[in-house]
């Protein structure tokens, strides 16, 4: 399936359906928003699976905080989340943002409207600009969704920019 052209500047990038794509899509979103290359569907995978191990510890680490918003008994919860095809949702999205240290937004396009909507916001003490991205569909299924290709050059050029002007005013301090 090929990139969803959503309205300047994000795009829709296509995330595989294995029971792993909430965190498929915020690995990819996380590779993006450090400045790597998009990960390839073998290091999604491997991300993915990183990523999951880590949100469940990080469950445990905060067991006090969390523990209540969880369904069921807590160790079970904690159990099945470590399996590879189990489905994420909000709590894990929470804990996906305290693992990596980053705001995630999460995007989902509602009845009547042509562009998507930002439903949820997690993380936001580490900052409100520049969040992994992601798109849900509304029956489980979450893609990833990254600046586009226009605005990332753009950031690319002024980055540079800023750069290059810093180090000429520097040196001629």
């Amino acid at each position: 399936m090929s990139d969803r052209e959503l309205p300047p500047p994000l795009r829709s990038i296509r995330i595989t359906g294995d029971g792993r794509c909430l965190f498929r899509s915020v690995a990819y979103g996380a590779c993006i928003r450090r400045g790597k290359q998009s990960p390839s569907d073998s290091a999604q995978k491997e991300l993915a699976d990183e990523l999951r191990a880590k949100v469940a510890d990080e469950f445990i680490k905060r067991r006090g905080d969390t523990e209540w918003f969880l369904e069921g008994n807590f160790e079970s919860y904690v159990r099945k989340m470590r399996k590879p095809h189990a489905w994420g949702g909000e709590p894990e999205l929470l804990m996906c943002s305290h693992v990596l240290g980053m705001p995630i937004t999460v995007h989902m396009y509602t009845k009547g409207t042509d562009n998507p909507r930002i439903i949820a916001e997690y993380g936001q003490e580490y900052g409100k600009d520049n969040p992994v991205r992601v798109l849900y569909d509304g029956y489980g299924h979450y893609d990833a969704l990254q600046p586009s290709l226009e605005r990332s050059v753009a950031n690319r050029r002024m980055a540079r920019y800023v750069s290059f002007f810093y180090y000429f005013s520097r040196a001629a301090a």
